[in-house]
């Protein structure tokens, strides 16, 4: 019998972060994903891209449980998974940095890092301050990320600052697997380059990366395999070194398949 366990064990180690088997998404009569399969490797970044309206975001929560697909499985490390709401997922190890951040601007960035999952002490269950301050300074000094300290206030960070510090506390309490819903969109060239440092970084570490982007450069700069949607159907999976931007442009905009190529 422990024989058995121990192969199951040694298999789920060794198992993919997330990986997804004809997930399908419908809602009412219109279907916003038709069928998508793919495998999230630790220690690699995959980019997700495709036209607005190709089913990016609708796919994003599905992992991360904002929405339950209509057919299909998720599984983590090995083990099937089904998310009631996004704080399941959260439980779960599946961690999202959007856009807007979701960062509380008057608080310190060692609250941030525990929001809604606070270090307490003693029978009163104070909150242990000093030990989230010292961790999250261990975690920013581990990734190389550029802030004051870990006591600085968010509103007085700058907008690169502030997102690294999201990609911070989802590195911290995911489960090796981190989404990133077009984590540079609304930051300018020299702070992009910053995130996307801190995202290879993640890489290095380890993790797996889901990165949503509509940035082909940024796509070729930091990923190792592209998957493009169009339409809500899975064109196809890419490795970035046997792919050029031309071929993705021809997969998101269906010049490939009016050319007949697969």
């Amino acid at each position: 019998m422990s024989t058995v366990t121990d192969k199951t064990d040694a298999t789920r180690a060794g198992a993919p972060p997330l990986r997804l088997r004809g997930i399908r998404k419908q809602f009412g009569g219109v279907v916003a994903i038709e069928r998508f399969d793919l495998e999230l490797a630790a220690g690699q970044i995959t980019a997700l891209v495709g036209d607005n309206g190709a089913g990016k975001s609708t796919l994003v929560k599905i992992i991360s449980g904002v929405y339950q697909p209509t057919e299909g499985e998720l599984e983590m490390h090995g083990r099937p998974v089904t998310f009631r709401d996004a704080s399941d997922a959260r439980r779960q190890g599946v961690e999202v940095v959007y856009q807007d951040l979701a960062l509380a601007d008057s608080q310190p960035v060692y609250m941030n890092m525990f929001l809604g999952r606070e270090l307490t002490r003693g029978p009163l269950r104070l909150l242990d301050r000093r030990r989230m301050a010292r961790e999250t300074q261990e975690l920013v000094d581990a990734l190389d990320v550029r802030i004051p300290s870990a006591k600085a206030t968010i509103r007085d960070l700058s907008g690169g600052q502030r997102q690294a510090v999201a990609i911070c506390r989802a590195t911290h309490w995911a489960s090796g697997l981190v989404l990133m819903d077009e984590p540079t969109a609304a930051l300018g060239v020299a702070e992009t380059a910053k995130v996307e440092q801190l995202i290879l970084k993640l890489r290095e570490r380890g993790a797996a990366v889901l990165v949503v982007s509509h940035n082909l450069d940024q796509v070729f700069r930091i990923a190792d395999r592209v998957a493009v949607l169009r339409r809500g159907r899975q064109v196809g999976v890419r490795g970035i070194t046997e792919t050029s931007r031309n071929e993705i442009v021809s997969m998101i905009t269906g010049a490939s398949e009016e050319s007949g190529r697969p």
